[in-house]
């Protein structure tokens, strides 16, 4: 029998991943604090997705709850969501031409459990674009949802040289990592 999964994140992209897989799932978004309490930046990801998972196995019994994090990383500084379309370009030129770590998070909690929590690294070249083809994309609204200021699923790929890694950790769910988890947990999906 199909265990109950849910996936603590409003986001279309986590979901559309999940659907792909074929993984049974309903949304409940988390409404947590991302607050993590590490020194370390790069435990942010994993720290986040288990606030999330946590927060939401707290109020759904019984079911496996799925939290995850997305951060990009430049030279190990975070970089999260942009505030504002000039924010999202001084994050591109950042970026542009160089390479960072996009480190997602993913946290499985169970009746306000933490059963499990990991982290997925990819490594994301960026292609040395003019400053014209990234304001361009920053005009698009596209970058402002997305840590770092881009999306590799989207019109933020003309942005990307290469990346070595999993692709769908880019995008914000690690499929080898989360299904690794779940089987780990012997979670049927």
């Amino acid at each position: 029998m199909k265990s109950q999964i849910v996936l603590a994140s409003g986001s279309p992209r986590r979901s559309e991943i999940l659907k792909l897989i074929g993984v049974d799932f309903r949304v409940v978004v988390s409404n947590e604090d991302e607050n993590p309490k590490s020194s370390n930046p790069l435990d942010f990801p994993r720290e986040n997705a288990s606030l999330k998972a946590l927060s939401v196995s707290r109020k759904e019994p019984g079911s496996f709850v799925l939290g995850f994090d997305t951060l990009v990383f430049l030279d190990g500084t975070p970089l999260g969501k942009p505030k504002s379309e000039a924010d999202a370009l001084e994050m591109l030129q950042r970026l542009n031409g160089r390479s960072h770590k996009v480190i997602t998070g993913v946290a499985v909690a169970k009746d306000g459990i933490l059963l499990s929590a990991s982290e997925e690294e990819t490594e994301v070249v960026f292609r040395n674009s003019p400053l014209q083809v990234l304001q361009e994309y920053v005009n698009s609204r596209d970058p402002m949802d997305k840590a770092g200021a881009y999306g590799i699923q989207t019109a933020g790929a003309r942005l990307i040289q290469g990346i070595r890694g999993c692709y769908y950790n880019v995008v914000g769910l690690p499929v080898a990592r989360t299904l690794q988890l779940l089987e780990d947990l012997k979670v049927e999906v």
